[in-house]
């Protein structure tokens, strides 16, 4: 029985410790799940409003929060060519490809970056050299956009090398470049005048609420399935360990088997005798019978 408790204690140590990361996985898809329905409803909070200023959203000094993703904004000013930057390992749809971002200087003096859509990968796999990315429009441009939030992450995703990086930080290439952008960027949706047909606008996010739902309730289930699953084996043990019992009672109580008589050239040998028996009854006279 000894051994059994162990292996019981064993199992159930096991199961609790799986049991408990399943539930903290289930429990992290609904965390996505809940974000992903909160930014959901930002989206669509947005779409029907009008078109405002930029200047309205991107106050001084001001941090782009949750509620001010995906305002539509307007700003006319002009690109810095020169500071244009390439965002690596970047996806649209089901392509590969990079994002190109570049600060517009603002008619009230301040700063933006613009993100002016994606570029897919070449044929062979590799992004376009910085030096091939097609250049802004000259001149006074107007963008519409939606206002998105700094993208944060270590230096070596935020800092640009060589006009490269792998996020959009504002603060960060700002600080690279030797220059004051504002918190936050626009992910451009039109341009005027329009912008080469080589840089595709980026769409908006799929308004659905993606798998992590049902993902949440396959790990709740394989929580039940180890827990359910400890209970049979225990019971599977207690069940075999009665019936080897009670079969082990049943042998102990059972009784002696009678031996066969012995016999001589099959005929039974009278145990008392040692010689061949002649039958519990003679057929011949008696010797005392009186004739």
């Amino acid at each position: 029985m000894k051994r059994l408790w162990l292996r019981w204690i064993g199992l159930a140590l096991f199961v609790v410790i799986l049991a408990g990361v399943m539930v903290r996985l289930g429990e992290w898809q609904l965390h996505r799940l809940s974000g992903r329905r909160e930014a959901n409803a930002i989206v669509r909070a947005h779409e029907g409003q009008p078109v405002v200023d930029w200047a309205q959203v991107f106050t001084p000094g001001k941090v782009i929060g949750a509620d001010d993703q995906w305002t539509r904004v307007t700003v006319t000013g002009s690109y810095d060519a020169a500071h244009q930057l390439q965002i690596r390992y970047r996806k649209s749809g089901d392509q590969q490809g990079s994002e190109v971002i570049t600060p517009l200087r603002a008619a009230d003096g301040r700063t933006v970056l613009v993100d002016r859509g994606f570029i897919p990968r070449a044929g062979d796999g590799t992004d376009p050299d910085i030096a091939d990315i097609p250049a802004p429009p000259g001149g006074t441009v107007t963008v519409i956009g939606y206002v998105r939030g700094n993208e944060n992450g270590k230096d070596s995703a935020v800092v640009p090398v060589d006009g490269r990086a792998r996020l959009i930080n504002s603060q960060a290439i700002g600080r690279a470049q030797g220059g004051d952008y504002v918190d936050g960027y626009i992910m451009l949706a039109s341009s005027m005048p329009p912008q080469s047909a080589r840089i595709t606008p980026l769409p908006l996010p799929q308004l659905d609420e993606g798998p992590h739902l049902s993902y949440a309730i396959q790990w709740f289930c394989f929580t039940a399935i180890a827990v359910g699953g400890l209970f049979v084996l225990i019971r599977g043990d207690i069940r075999d360990r009665r019936t080897r019992r009670e079969r082990s009672a049943r042998r102990a109580h059972r009784p002696a088997p009678v031996g066969k008589p012995a016999t001589r050239n099959g005929v039974p040998i009278d145990s008392a005798t040692g010689v061949p028996g002649t039958g519990s009854s003679s057929t011949g006279p008696s010797s005392d019978d009186p004739s």
